[in-house]
């Protein structure tokens, strides 16, 4: 483990480049990495343990924390709303920043903040969960939910900085650690076969900062060679399409307390992207390992209306993306109703 935590790696977008910094007890010292002698908006929500906002609150000349409810939900506009008028209030400026300090659902909504207030200010991600750690921290995609309709309204706004601290992973309760790692198998099915072999064979806590950073170095390539989602950076989609149906019909949102993580649906959406039946095979048996999900419930008519829904689907076509073999993927669009095969999720 020692290895990993400790790097430093640069995301490499020209004027726009910024630091990805991997170090247990880094967010007490962000102060080494930050301009933090101005106005400081720290977005937390009520999940996450204070201390952390505290800790880079303490380190600011002048910081405010404000902090959202916990969940999905807290991604919409009225949330949204809620945190402008706050940094407003706070009478914050163009050469002021917002910090997030959180899981995913805090960088997407802080970061959407930063990227329309004042036309867009300076933004620090400080994850605190697998999940957010090792994908949606970097690459600069911000956004809010409208309705049901996952991540419809937001813009891309690269981060400052990205500060990730493993240390803060203690305090996540196990099912959201393991929920946090679909993304990191999904990294590893498309890419990293030695990331794969570890999650088959190795020790998961131990070489959690290895994880960590093939995750973020595997991300890092894609959107360093397609920012805006073109092309390539479409791969990253992979297994989202049905696990974004899944998520809208069973998922942990809105005001539903029971049900899956991202994650989890996530992991049930690749499974029928994989066309090597033996690779199939493999990658359950890393799902049992880790304790994600195999299979789930759900009904199929309302999954696939919310699929309908993907930002993806124009014109009666969408693209999906299928994993071969290991380590490789590859594009393929198809009309919507191909969707239905797909959804044959059974063992």
């Amino acid at each position: 483990m020692s290895g990993f935590i400790g790097t430093k790696l640069t995301m490499n977008l020209g004027e726009r480049s910024y630091d990805i910094i991997l170090k247990n007890g880094a967010l007490e010292n962000l102060y080494q990495f930050a301009r933090l002698d101005r106005r400081v908006a720290v977005v937390t929500d009520a999940g996450v343990p204070a201390e952390y906002a505290q800790r880079v609150a303490d380190q600011c000349r002048d910081a405010k924390i404000i902090t959202v409810p916990q969940g999905e939900a807290s991604k919409s506009m009225k949330i949204l709303e809620s945190v402008l008028r706050q940094m407003l209030e706070f009478n914050m400026g163009r050469g002021d920043l917002v910090i997030a300090v959180g899981g995913g659902v805090v960088g997407d909504l802080a970061g959407f903040a930063a990227s329309i207030y004042m036309r867009g200010i300076d933004f620090i991600n400080c994850p605190t969960t697998t999940l957010s750690m090792i994908d949606s921290s970097i690459g600069g995609k911000t956004a809010v939910d409208l309705g049901e309709t996952k991540n419809i309204v937001g813009s891309f706004w690269q981060p400052k900085l990205v500060i990730v601290d493993p240390s803060t992973l203690a305090t996540l309760p196990r099912r959201q650690y393991i929920n946090g790692l679909a993304e990191s198998v999904k990294a590893s099915l498309l890419a990293d076969p030695e990331l794969f072999a570890i999650f088959e064979k190795g020790d998961i806590d131990e070489q959690i900062g290895e994880i960590i950073y093939r995750s973020l170095r595997f991300k890092k390539s894609i959107v360093e060679q397609d920012e805006t989602e073109r092309g390539m950076r479409k791969a990253l989609n992979f297994g989202h399409t049905i696990g974004h149906g899944i998520e809208a019909v069973k998922g942990v949102r809105g005001r539903r307390t029971v049900g899956l993580y991202h994650g989890e649906c996530v992991a049930l959406g690749m499974l029928p992207m994989i066309e090597s039946k033996a690779l199939q095979k493999r990658v359950r048996a890393v799902y049992r390992r880790l304790g994600l999900p195999l299979r789930t419930a759900y009904n199929k008519d309302k999954v696939y209306a919310e699929m309908l829904h993907d930002k993806k689907a124009q014109g009666g076509q969408i693209t999906v993306i299928k994993v071969p073999g290991l380590g490789c993927w590859r594009a393929e669009t198809i009309p919507v109703e191909g969707l239905r095969t797909l959804l044959g999720m059974e063992d």
